[in-house]
């Protein structure tokens, strides 16, 4: 439970951080999640996750542009901060299922490919939504909030999937 309360602290801190580019802002917030998912486990991710939006929805300034309360998460990004959790299931879901044979070039690259297909997961929660709340359709919601985020997202599944899986290995031989 330490290791989900340090993971929903980082994200706290990180989330806010964030630059306006249209109704959705840039943010790291996906990175640190991506850490999570090597570094706790989906169901450990999953609670870390939860807590960050409960604390966020109390109003506890932890969403982008260190805002929160239950108004943020009804305006438009709303979508993106429930898809979190999605995004957690299915990318940890994905990667509790690689082959453990797998290795090197071919691991990672299957790893990249399971947060992939959850940030796909997270990009349709949240465009849903925004359509909604913004009463747009989806062709120019597209152009707003999620083809300005793919080339970022990718670089962030990059770093996270050769980093995430050292420092969880760090962690588990440090606390042994």
């Amino acid at each position: 439970m330490t290791s989900a309360a340090l993971m929903t602290a980082a994200l706290c801190i990180i989330a806010p951080l964030s630059i306006p580019i249209g109704p959705v802002p840039i943010s790291l917030a996906t990175f640190v999640i991506y850490l999570s998912v090597f570094i706790l486990g989906t169901k450990r991710a999953l609670i870390s996750c939860a807590l960050y939006i409960v604390i966020g929805a109390i109003g506890l300034p932890v969403f982008t542009g260190f805002s929160g309360g239950i108004g943020k998460m009804m305006g438009p990004t709303g979508g993106y901060i429930i898809g979190y959790l999605f995004m957690i299931l299915v990318s940890g879901l994905l990667l509790e299922r690689l082959p453990a044979k797998v290795e090197g070039f071919s691991k990672k690259l299957m790893q990249g490919l399971c947060l992939a297909t959850g940030t796909l997961v997270l990009y349709l929660f949240g465009l849903l939504w925004f359509c909604r709340v913004a009463g747009m359709s989806a062709g120019p919601a597209l152009a707003l909030t999620v083809y300005p985020f793919i080339p970022l997202d990718l670089c962030k599944i990059i770093v996270a999937v050769l980093i995430g899986p050292v420092i969880a290995a760090r962690i588990r031989y440090t606390s042994e």
